[in-house]
């Protein structure tokens, strides 16, 4: 039985695995949602949106194996999405079976531009199918949260009558979207001033929010949100989602614990109170942040707060004065309460097995054996390459031996020759899904380049570099370097990382690791989001009047 979480504090709703994973090119793989989902929950997040089970198979599977391995007694809520329709919901309700604490999150949109260019229904309908659809969900779950897409621009009064009879058929959560990032922070906080005063169940309900960051403004909408009576926060790590993206799980987080006291007395406490005002172990912050951005390909802007390579560095000489005086000067949060810290040195060339295991499980890993064979053995050439090890070397080497996507073509050989007079050139061998070894060459621009066309030769899949980026994981001419790339294949778009202490081979393999997760998608064919369809069609319907 799901328990109604309390909202003594603020509950953080995580939809990266549903909502951030729409961002183009930031498809995961059931693996690579199952790694972010168990380290979500040693976040501490309370609900973990866990996907759309209706949108594809691989979306069913992904929220049946998170809500069995992470869906615990003592874990997070598991939830599934679902349209306002009995399919949807049933293929929810069978993947979130599995979870000791299961909730549906059924939607359908209430603004009047929704209503009439998307769905075509009159408000009389919505209205009966919200209240059937959320009763039929509550048949499978106790635990069911109703939105009404596009509440931002829906009529107030309108909006009132759907969420009094939605909590009426049960929904113990109400969400209130700004689907399109369109509200500012005084209208989102009248909103829900508005249905605190005007929907007469609303204290049988938890009111929730979720928002777009399309103006810039979902943080600081939340914030608002909060001081008039939301208590859950639908947010994602580095705010990553459809368009602008999302609220950013640490902005928020972070904002509530530094100003604990300015907001302490909106949920009834005192101003002094000490006790958090969220479940969020915020020392697995960065780790996360790091984790999601390898998995998704979407990197972290260096001035992105809280978990950006800017975001506790100071160059201005009156600042670095003050820091080294006295940290509150300029800093009003520290770096390690977000679990970074400037640990360097911590193993050699000549640390064993059972001390890199040991350092891997101080930083919150836990490798299988193969999985810390692999690591292992990429950290013995690290080292034999680098004089200094640090923590993110480190992570950087896990996160690139065990959290790539499934390996199709393997990469065998790359070489490159290249000069300020030279034509550079690059040949790379690669093995196939076949087994079979295939070797071939090419000019181009810059090594990378050449490298790049080298590869399409032997693999012949259409696709468009749109994206290279490179970062070094620490300072220092032996630093290990980490490529992110996205390729174009017709509409949707992948991602590839990979880290390693020469950046041609980084390039290189952050390149096929793109092609892998390309290949896959045409082995299992594509599936395209459902709302993503039906905007299509209404699209399309337009078109042809």
């Amino acid at each position: 039985m799901s328990q109604q979480p309390s909202p003594e504090r603020i509950l953080i709703f995580d939809t990266t695995l549903r909502d951030g994973e729409q961002s183009p090119g930031a498809t995961l793989n059931v693996d690579e949602k199952l790694t972010i989902a168990r380290q979500l929950a040693r976040l501490g997040v309370d609900i973990i949106e866990a996907g759309f089970p209706f949108a594809s198979p691989g979306d069913f599977e992904a929220v049946q194996k998170i809500a069995d391995a992470v869906g615990t007694e003592t874990g997070p809520i598991i939830c599934g999405l679902a349209r306002a329709t009995k399919q949807d919901i049933e293929t929810a309700a069978k993947a979130i079976a599995p979870a000791a604490k299961g909730r549906i999150h059924t939607f359908i949109a209430t603004s009047d531009i929704h209503m009439q260019h998307k769905l075509r229904k009159s408000r009389s309908e919505v209205l009966a199918i919200a209240e059937e659809m959320v009763a039929y969900a509550k048949s499978f779950t106790p635990d069911v949260e109703f939105s009404p897409e596009d509440a931002g621009r829906s009529e107030p009064a309108f909006l009132y009558q759907v969420l009094e009879r939605a909590i009426a058929a049960g929904a113990t959560t109400v969400n209130i979207p700004d689907t399109v990032g369109y509200l500012t922070p005084s209208e989102f906080g009248n909103l829900i001033k508005g249905i605190k005063a005007n929907v007469p169940n609303i204290d049988q309900a938890i009111i929730s929010v979720h928002g777009h960051n399309d103006l810039g403004l979902a943080v600081a909408n939340f914030l608002e949100a909060v001081k008039n009576g939301a208590r859950q926060l639908e947010c994602t790590i580095n705010g990553i989602g459809e368009r602008a993206g999302n609220a950013a799980l640490e902005e928020l987080v972070m904002a509530l614990y530094v100003r604990r006291q300015f907001y302490n007395p909106f949920l009834g406490r005192s101003a002094e109170s000490e006790e958090p005002l969220t479940n969020i172990d915020t020392q697995q912050i960065y780790k996360t942040s790091r984790l999601v951005s390898n998995l998704t390909g979407m990197l972290v802007q260096p001035n992105k707060a809280i978990v950006g390579a800017n975001a506790f560095a100071h160059e201005s000489g009156i600042h670095q004065d003050g820091v080294l005086k006295n940290r509150l000067t300029y800093e009003i949060m520290d770096a390690q309460s977000i679990g970074l810290n400037d640990n360097l040195i911590v193993l050699g060339k000549h640390s064993g097995r059972n001390a890199f295991r040991t350092r891997l499980r101080e930083l919150g890993y836990e490798l299988s054996d193969q999985d810390l064979n692999r690591a292992f053995i990429r950290f013995k050439e690290v080292a034999d390459k680098k004089k200094e090890i640090s923590d993110r070397d480190i992570e950087a080497i896990v996160n690139d031996e065990t959290l790539q996507a499934p390996e199709h073509f393997h990469l065998e050989l790359v070489q490159v020759s290249c000069g300020d007079h030279a034509k550079p050139t690059a040949t790379v061998t690669l093995r196939t899904p076949d087994g079979t070894e295939l070797t071939d060459a090419a000019i181009g621009t810059g090594p990378v380049d050449a490298v790049y066309k080298a590869v399409n030769r032997v693999v012949d899949i259409p696709n468009e570099l749109i994206e290279y980026s490179v970062q070094s994981v620490t300072a220092g001419i032996d630093a290990i370097g980490e490529v992110t790339i996205r390729l174009r294949h017709g509409d949707r778009l992948f991602s590839g990382h990979a880290a390693n202490t020469d950046i041609v081979v980084a390039s290189t393999q952050a390149y096929i690791n793109a092609l892998n997760r390309l290949y896959a998608a045409i082995q299992q064919g594509s599936s395209m989001h459902p709302q993503r369809e039906e905007m299509l069609a209404a699209n399309a319907e337009r078109t042809a009047v």
